[in-house]
């Protein structure tokens, strides 16, 4: 089986960024721990704070990996454009968030993705990437 997280905006800087929000350690870190805990799994990565980038790497790996994992970040919120390269593509996505977006302000309670992606899971820290990859296999 062969899954990428892709992380948008602002993600890159988990650990030092709003610790009281998103915790103290680094996705480099986690991604270390998860890739050892599925250890039978190819397990990929990207980020990019760049939206036409993340755009390029879902029409990249959309077509040849059996599932993503996206945390769009920001860009969850307020890009069709992500919404429009989910729904162009054959692979499976499921959405994350580290915070329980429903939770926070109201503007984050919209998901522009959701509805192109099989699921979303928010609110577990970086354990929602877990559940994600739990859930595909």
């Amino acid at each position: 089986m062969k899954l990428i997280i892709i992380n948008g905006p602002n993600l890159n800087l988990l650990g030092t960024r709003e610790t009281d929000v998103y915790g103290s350690q680094t996705f480099e870190t986690y991604f270390n721990e998860l890739k050892k805990k599925f250890a039978t799994i190819e397990l990929d990565c990207y980020q990019s704070n760049v939206e036409g980038e993340l755009i390029n790497k879902l029409h990249e790996v959309g077509f040849s990996y059996d599932g993503i994992i996206i945390n769009a970040g920001g860009y969850t919120h307020t890009s069709v454009a992500l919404r429009d390269a989910i729904a162009s593509i054959k692979t499976p996505t499921i959405e994350v968030h580290i915070s329980n977006v429903f939770a926070r302000e109201d503007f984050r309670h919209t998901s522009l993705i959701a509805p192109k992606c099989k699921g979303s899971i928010s609110g577990f820290g970086m354990d929602s990437y877990k559940l994600a990859v739990e859930s595909f296999v």
